[in-house]
């Protein structure tokens, strides 16, 4: 029986995860829930599954949900220190890494340092902290899975034991990933000023969260998960080729020097991934419908096109730049999709605003958390500031 604890429980990747848990009550238990602010939600996930723990980041929504569950036996912790507790908790075996953003590089870290088996959904550790994340990975013999489709795929596709070590000597000649192309893919590029958030977060395959929509509307979400895969399986990003596969079947592919390509599919569905890191290296059912490669078709792929998708261009710039310049990038994006979903800037303002930043931003080496986290925090100020100025 493995204890697991879901930072980002509320969220598109923490209910699956609890969806695949429940269906195996012989093999996993809950240690752990946590969220920021969504305390009805999680008042409902504390009556269905009674974990020993959860965890608000916001103190007064940790207040009313403790107020609100005063006759289960959970007890409930607030802010940073208890998303660290439960993440590197002795009793702990499993912590699923799926909060959004920034804000989960501290806990994911906690986890890191106490050794533990870490399910990766948060692209952003690796983003803004990838050499000083994977190194600490080694120093403190944690196991890194990767749970975003796209890295289970390259993942499934490799020889077993090679996150963390490179993969040219395994005669790997490139990494490809695949990506829908957003809501937008067919619209006129000329259109795109005018698309709204709601339309950004109607997705043709996935069913997100609003961040990751728009991040894939924007294609940033390729250009994070192309870093993410040069850190991860330690190549680089000339050796991440991006391709749109409209039907979200192939997830991503290795081709191999001899000619080889080995590609992972399966329907659109994320319990897929995280039921196969879960039990990683046994199997175990996830409640997906199998594949059903004649009522899919056929297959497209076509090149990801920069001028449509500038992000990508973007995503590529800030790993030639090195150090901080990653953090910078992921830091002007997030501030940019929230202004975006709150209908203060344009769709097409959100790759504008990251190329302001990312020119204006002082940046540094990476090599110490201190100088990451300042970073990022400077670059929200920046941001911040570009689009109050112009207002």
């Amino acid at each position: 029986m493995k204890q697991v604890t879901i930072l980002g429980a509320t969220g598109s990747i923490g209910r699956s995860t609890l969806d695949i848990v429940a269906r195996h009550p012989d093999l996993y238990a809950l240690y752990a829930l946590t969220a920021n602010s969504n305390h009805q939600k999680m008042q409902q996930l504390c009556r269905q599954f009674e974990p020993p723990f959860v965890v608000m980041r916001d103190a007064d929504s940790a207040q009313r949900l403790a107020e609100a569950i005063t006759d289960l036996a959970t007890e409930v912790l607030t802010g940073e220190a208890g998303l660290a507790q439960v993440a590197a908790a002795d009793e702990v075996d499993v912590v699923v890494a799926a909060i959004v953003g920034a804000v989960g590089l501290l806990p994911t870290l906690a986890a890191v340092r106490a050794g533990k088996r870490i399910l990766l959904a948060n692209k952003e550790a690796l983003v803004m902290a990838g050499a000083l994340f994977m190194d600490e990975v080694k120093q403190h013999g944690a196991e890194l899975l990767p749970v975003d489709s796209e890295h289970n795929a390259i993942f499934q596709c490799l020889p077993a034991g090679s996150i963390g070590k490179g993969v040219a000597e395994q005669g790997v000649r490139k990494i490809i990933l695949t990506g829908s192309g957003g809501p937008f893919r067919d619209f006129d590029i000329t259109s795109l000023e005018d698309v709204t958030p709601e339309q950004a977060c109607d997705h043709p395959n996935w069913d997100m969260g609003p961040k990751i929509s728009v991040d894939s509307a924007t294609m940033m979400n390729k250009g994070l998960e192309m870093i993410e895969a040069c850190w991860m399986f330690t190549v680089d990003h000339e050796d991440v080729e991006i391709l749109l596969h409209r039907q979200s079947i192939v997830h991503s592919m290795v081709a191999y020097t001899d000619g080889s390509v080995i590609a992972q599919m399966g329907n659109p569905d994320m319990r897929t991934p995280i039921a196969n890191v879960l039990a990683w290296p046994d199997r175990i059912e996830s409640g997906v419908e199998p594949l059903n490669l004649l009522q899919v078709g056929q297959l497209d792929f076509t090149l990801a096109d920069e001028a449509r998708y500038p992000c990508l261009a973007l995503a590529r710039e800030a790993w030639h730049q090195g150090g901080t310049s990653m953090a910078v990038l992921n830091a002007a994006n997030e501030v940019a999709v929230e202004y975006f979903l709150s209908k203060r800037i344009k769709f097409t303002d959100i790759s504008r605003l990251i190329t302001k930043v990312m020119q204006q931003a002082i940046t540094g080496p990476a090599d110490k958390l201190e100088g990451i986290l300042q970073a990022d925090f400077d670059a929200r100020g920046l941001a911040r500031e570009l689009v109050e100025f112009r207002d």
